[in-house]
C-alpha cells in the first residue's frame, strides 16, 4: 500500500492546490508511481493537469455515490507515472447526499484501499473547508501536509488544521500523523515573509520542510495552460523548488 498524504488547510489561497498538482507531477518524474485525488468540488486541481470540467463522466462524485468502480474513474498516464482521479462541481453536492449514509467518514479510504497497491504515493488536494469531504479525505490518509502562505494569519490556519487533525485521530484514523509543514508564496524580498517562517518554526518542532516554496510567476501561469509547473517550464525556480519538496517527501518515508 503506497503512502497516502492529505494536502490540507482549511484556510484558502495558501498554495493547497499548487502543491497537490505539483509535487504529485514532480514524485512522478522522480520515478514514483502516483495517483493525484482532486477532492475539491472547484476542480482546480483536474484543470491545472489538463482536463475540462464538465466533460467527464466519471469523476470521484460518481465513485462516492457508487455510480461506478475506482478503476473507471481514474485517468491513466496523464504524464509518465501519473494517473488522476479527477473532480468537478457535482462534488459539492455530495455532502449533502451523503448526510445518511452509514460510514460516510470512510467512503474514500474504502476506495483507495482497491488501488493502493498500485501507486508509490496518493496525494488528495482537500477543499478549503472542514466539511465532510475533508474529513473523508483525512481519514483515507496517512498523514497531512499542509501548505502555510507567509502572511501575517498564517499561524491561525496552522491551529485550526492541527486541531482537525487531532480530532480525525481521536475518533476515526487512529493512524494518521502530521507529515510537515511547507511554506509557500515566499518573497526573499520582505521581511514578513522571513518573520512567518522564523514564527511557525519557534511553534512547531521537526515537521517543518526545508524547502520553501518562493513566489513565482510562472508557477503562477502554469496552471492556465493546464500543465504541472516541471513540464511548462521545467528550468523555473518553481519547478526546482517542488523537485526538492517531491525528493524530501520521498526520503522522509525511508526514515
Amino acid at each position: 500500500m503506497g503512502r497516502i498524504i492529505a494536502i490540507a488547510n482549511q484556510k484558502g489561497g495558501v498554495g493547497k492546490t499548487t502543491t497537490a498538482i505539483n509535487l504529485s507531477a514532480c514524485l512522478a518524474e522522480a520515478g514514483q508511481r502516483v495517483l493525484a485525488v482532486d477532492f475539491d468540488p472547484q476542480g482546480n486541481a483536474t484543470t491545472g493537469l489538463g482536463f475540462e470540467k464538465g466533460y467527464m463522466d466519471k469523476t470521484v462524485y460518481e465513485l462516492l455515490m457508487d455510480e461506478c468502480k475506482i478503476d473507471e474513474c481514474i485517468v491513466r498516464e496523464v504524464q509518465e507515472n501519473l494517473d488522476v482521479l479527477p473532480s468537478d462541481v457535482n462534488l459539492a453536492g455530495a455532502e449533502i447526499e451523503l448526510l445518511d449514509e452509514p460510514g460516510k467518514e470512510s467512503l474514500l479510504k474504502n476506495e483507495l484501499v482497491k488501488v493502493g497497491d498500485e501507486y508509490d504515493f496518493i496525494i488528495i488536494d482537500c477543499p478549503p473547508s472542514l466539511s465532510l469531504l475533508t474529513i473523508n479525505a483525512l481519514t483515507a490518509a496517512d498523514t497531512v501536509l499542509v501548505p502555510i502562505q507567509c502572511e501575517y494569519y498564517a499561524l491561525e490556519g496552522l491551529t485550526q488544521i492541527m486541531q482537525t487533525i487531532d480530532l480525525v485521530k481521536k475518533k476515526l484514523n487512529p493512524k494518521l500523523e502530521l507529515e510537515g509543514v511547507v511554506f509557500t508564496m515566499y518573497d526573499a524580498r520582505t521581511n514578513l515573509s522571513l518573520q512567518v517562517v522564523e514564527n511557525v518554526k519557534s511553534h512547531l518542532n521537526k515537521t517543518i520542510y526545508k524547502t520553501i516554496i518562493p513566489r513565482n510567476v510562472r508557477l503562477a501561469e502554469a496552471p492556465s495552460h493546464g500543465m504541472p509547473i516541471n513540464l511548462y517550464d521545467t528550468r523555473s525556480t518553481g519547478a526546482e523548488s517542488y523537485r526538492m519538496l517531491a525528493a524530501e517527501v520521498i526520503s522522509r518515508g525511508e526514515v
